[in-house]
């Protein structure tokens, strides 16, 4: 069948819009027709060149819609299911899916690639010489697309009367931020947080540090906007650079030291980080979320002071969550009302204006903003 999706055809390019030929589920697969798609900063990294991807790829991985049709094998999911698709596909049978750690499941492997896990590619098209040419989906998924095939590996089952256009942030931002708090860094009752970024990730590293019992929450942000959203989120204080936020927790701390610190800058440079290990006190823990060009060495640090004051430094990814629970355990918290998503979604846009969607990013005016097919 055919479908309409935002490609990029190369580094520092922007989107353009294709029709593309899109193959019928295959064993293990789902076929879903999306109805929204997170603006996510990773499609950035793609786009910008920032991380090693094979192009053309179809750009996208935060995506919640409804299966139209499965193929053999398919036990997870029906047609008519509504699902969100997790960036991070989780086999369940790996090394790491066996032990409780479904974020680095083994099939991620091909995520930059955009190859079905099989090394094969359900989008076609014309590539940039006018020949035929592969497309990969981002994250082995393409949500920029009216329409992608999927691994049932990547889709979690949703109950049907929530709404899509909200329930979308959880395939990636949502989890990734709330559990770079409640999981990675390990919040707990009376804690003091500092969180550099408050983009789409960073704020929901608010939601989970207060959700895990944090006493102050601090976050460090150029963007006034984004400040003063993390303070209608919750946070207790709000700085635009991390000198204030530094004399902050030593004030807050008696001189200790935060607990935790949680880096979700949209792209993290060796400054960010140096401020959030020297910001931590004694046995605090840093969680570096945010990314950058593997070239680019980002901590620096005398290793004596984590030595002498045992501190640790840690990466995260997908908030250290395991998709197939949390995001059902965090949609079960929106339904509750102890979790919040509709203030997330800044704007809305169409797929065609998916380019104008990234420029306000970029701008700092989104905190999340979500395509409607």
């Amino acid at each position: 069948m055919k479908t309409r999706a935002a490609v990029m055809l190369g580094p520092a390019e922007p989107f353009i819009i294709s029709e593309l030929e899109l193959d019928p589920p295959r064993t293990g697969e789902v076929l879903i027709r999306f109805v929204a798609s997170g603006l996510c900063h990773s499609d950035l990294h793609i786009a910008d060149g920032d991380l090693p991807a094979r192009y053309p790829m179809v750009g996208g991985h935060e995506g919640a819609g409804i299966v139209e049709e499965v193929g053999p094998g398919v036990t997870k999911v029906s047609p008519g299911d509504h699902v969100v698709c997790s960036f991070v596909p989780a086999c369940g049978t790996c090394r790491y899916c066996s032990t409780g750690r479904q974020s680095l499941c083994d099939m991620g492997a091909n995520a930059l690639s955009g190859m079905m896990p099989d090394g094969t590619f359900r989008f076609h098209g014309t590539g940039r010489d006018g020949l035929p040419e592969d497309f990969g989906g981002m994250c082995m998924l393409g949500t920029f697309s009216e329409r992608a095939t999927v691994s049932q590996h990547s889709v979690v089952k949703v109950d049907d009367w929530l709404p899509l256009d909200r329930v979308v942030l959880v395939g990636c931002g949502v989890p990734t931020g709330w559990g770079s708090a409640v999981y990675a860094g390990d919040v707990r009752v009376g804690d003091i947080v500092v969180i550099y970024g408050i983009g789409g990730i960073g704020i929901n590293a608010v939601q989970g540090a207060l959700a895990a019992g944090a006493k102050h929450v601090i976050v460090v942000d150029p963007v006034e906007f984004k400040r003063d959203m993390a303070l209608k989120f919750g946070a207790g204080y709000a700085y635009a650079d991390p000198m204030s936020a530094h004399e902050k927790v030593t004030e807050l701390s008696w001189g200790e030291g935060a607990d935790t610190a949680i880096v979700t800058v949209g792209t993290v440079d060796e400054a960010t980080v140096s401020s959030a290990i020297g910001v931590v006190g004694k046995g605090g823990t840093v969680v570096l979320v945010g990314m950058s060009s593997p070239e680019q060495f980002t901590v620096h640090w005398p290793g004596i002071d984590l030595t002498l004051n045992e501190k640790t430094i840690k990466g995260s990814l997908f908030g250290s969550a395991n998709p197939h629970y949390d995001i059902v355990r965090l949609l079960r918290l929106y339904d509750a009302g102890q979790l919040e998503l509709d203030a997330l979604v800044t704007k809305t846009y169409s797929l065609d204006e998916v380019n104008e969607g990234y420029q306000d990013l970029r701008d700092g005016t989104n905190i999340r903003g979500v395509i409607l097919h």
